[in-house]
């Protein structure tokens, strides 16, 4: 360790992100990432990009794409946040509106960014457990937190809280941030997008990495009253004032205009899940009742690891957290219908080995 780490540095324990293989003959359903290529307006675009305006720098607020977002969302483009993934918007909200004298709170089992956010800024939080079925209690979380964090669907167990029990939760709680997470949000859930016209004290990010196939362009965004967009920019401006690249932006306006290719590849994800999610409980697994673009596996008579470790070794990598009371569930990412059939042979083949 450098003796040139200041004290936070050295105390930090920073996220782990999924594997990236070398070795592509993996079906790789480990980092929830869309096994469908992007729009084909996406790609027309990409390829009529004049290189040339590559020496300029893009714009710092990134208005073709909350103009885009705005539109597809029926929101005043002032409540619309543009930024360089969900997972730097993120950052700058925790920078933005928590700090050293407040404290929030996020469930513990959830993305686990947050606390890592938290040990960045200097920021205080409880993790409050969720109930035996994974499932989030509002009611557990203490009156004195700052704000409240989760994401919906939440991550890794998928599962989705109705819009009208957050609404509950911001007008019960004015004085608290609600931040909404909702990077699977598309894959069977409902948006809290609605709220922030009534509510100024609810946040919602989204991204366009998952649904809208653009992991590798690193495009995110934030809802909310202005005041909070405000703050937002603020921060940015103060760290990177040119967080999304000219490209980024080309690409992320096209994806929101290409709505009948993004519905298709979207419901094609959504009917393998639950098809592969019945499959699975046919045979015996347990599987929670996912709305994002993976499924929570647990596979009876073998732990988190091994079983991870035994799907990698017949060809399929997958996520396990080897955490707590979560140690022995797997992530699986929806893959094509026909790699995720045979997932679950594999699966069920496991299974059954792991009994004799």
């Amino acid at each position: 360790m450098s003796r040139f780490y200041n004290e936070n540095t050295k105390r930090l324990v920073p996220y782990v992100a999924g594997e990236q293989p070398q070795n592509m003959d993996l079906i790789k359903l480990n980092t929830n990432e869309n096994p469908y290529r992007p729009s084909p307006l996406i790609e027309e675009r990409i390829k009529n990009f004049d290189l040339y305006k590559l020496r300029l720098y893009p714009n710092g607020e990134g208005e073709v794409v909350k103009k885009a977002a705005s539109k597809y969302y029926k929101i005043p483009q002032e409540k619309v946040f543009a930024g360089n993934g969900s997972d730097e918007i993120l950052g700058f909200l925790f920078k933005a509106f928590f700090d050293g004298s407040t404290k929030i709170g996020f469930p513990d089992i959830t993305y686990s960014f947050y606390p890592v956010y938290c040990s960045l800024f200097d920021i205080p939080y409880i993790q409050v457990p969720v109930k035996d079925d994974f499932s989030i209690d509002f009611g557990d979380y203490p009156e004195d937190l700052k704000g409240i964090i989760f994401a919906n669907p939440n991550a890794p167990t998928g599962l989705f809280i109705e819009p009208s029990v957050i609404e509950e939760l911001a007008k019960n709680r004015p004085d608290t941030l609600i931040v909404v997470d909702e990077a699977y949000v598309d894959f069977g859930g409902e948006s809290c997008i609605p709220l922030i016209s009534r509510y100024d004290n609810i946040i919602v990010v989204q991204t366009l990495s998952k649904s809208r196939s653009l992991a590798g362009q690193r495009v995110g965004l934030a809802f909310g009253c202005k005041e909070l967009i405000d703050g937002l920019v603020k921060v940015k401006n103060s760290f990177n004032s040119y967080p999304l690249d000219a490209i980024a932006q080309v690409a992320a306006e096209a994806a929101f205009e290409d709505v009948e290719y993004f519905k298709i590849t979207r419901d094609k994800i959504i009917n393998t899940r639950e098809k592969i999610r019945r499959k699975l409980l046919e045979a015996g697994i347990e599987v929670t009742d996912s709305k994002a673009n993976f499924l929570f596996v647990r596979i009876p008579g073998i732990s988190g690891p091994e079983a991870q470790l035994k799907l990698r070794e017949n060809g399929v990598l997958v996520r396990n957290f080897n955490s707590g009371r979560i140690s022995d569930w797997l992530r699986i990412t929806i893959g094509t219908d026909e790699d995720m059939e045979k997932v679950a042979d594999i699966i069920k083949k496991v299974m059954e080995e792991s009994s004799i």
